[in-house]
């Protein structure tokens, strides 16, 4: 069985754990920042449960920016309740839980509470090789993000309701 809830500090080792283990260094978000998420928009941080374990987590902040800005990911305080846009800061899943479809019902737990909070849409950038993982749940490619984050090049999408 799984189950889904918000972040609280007390999860932060963890959390800190498998993005460090899902993103390059240049990428992963800090510690400090993952702090500051959790203080300022805890209800935009789920995790997820398996096996009585935490696997994954997906949050991003709320945002009238239709798509994201590197400076978004740095700073918590952006966050802006009543915005138009859910955003998708990072998405992980500990690698011996990978490929069975964890992700996926992240990104539906996500979508569901964006739909439900009645925002205009989620946001998100990704590599050019996961483009056609995020299109299966409705997103649009915009094209080259001008996010620079970690020194990549990024996608920007757009899932529209």
């Amino acid at each position: 069985m799984i189950t889904f809830r918000n972040a609280t500090l007390n999860d932060l080792d963890v959390i800190t754990k498998i993005e460090n283990i899902c993103f390059p260094p240049k990428e992963a978000a800090s510690k400090e920042s993952f702090i500051k998420r959790i203080q300022i928009y805890p209800e935009h941080f789920w995790l997820l449960k398996a096996e009585g374990k935490l696997i994954g987590f997906v949050n991003g902040m709320v945002t009238n920016q239709n798509t994201i800005s590197d400076e978004l990911f740095s700073e918590a305080l952006l966050h802006n309740k009543n915005g138009k846009w859910l955003s998708i800061f990072g998405i992980a899943v500990a690698p011996q839980y990978r490929n069975q479809g964890y992700a996926g019902q992240l990104m539906n737990h996500l979508i569901m509470q964006a739909k439900k909070e009645r925002r205009n849409g989620v946001i998100l950038t990704c590599k050019s090789h996961l483009i056609q993982y995020y299109q299966r749940f409705g997103f649009a490619d915009l094209g080259v993000s001008e996010s620079v984050h970690g020194g990549e090049v990024w996608h920007d999408m757009t899932l529209t309701f």
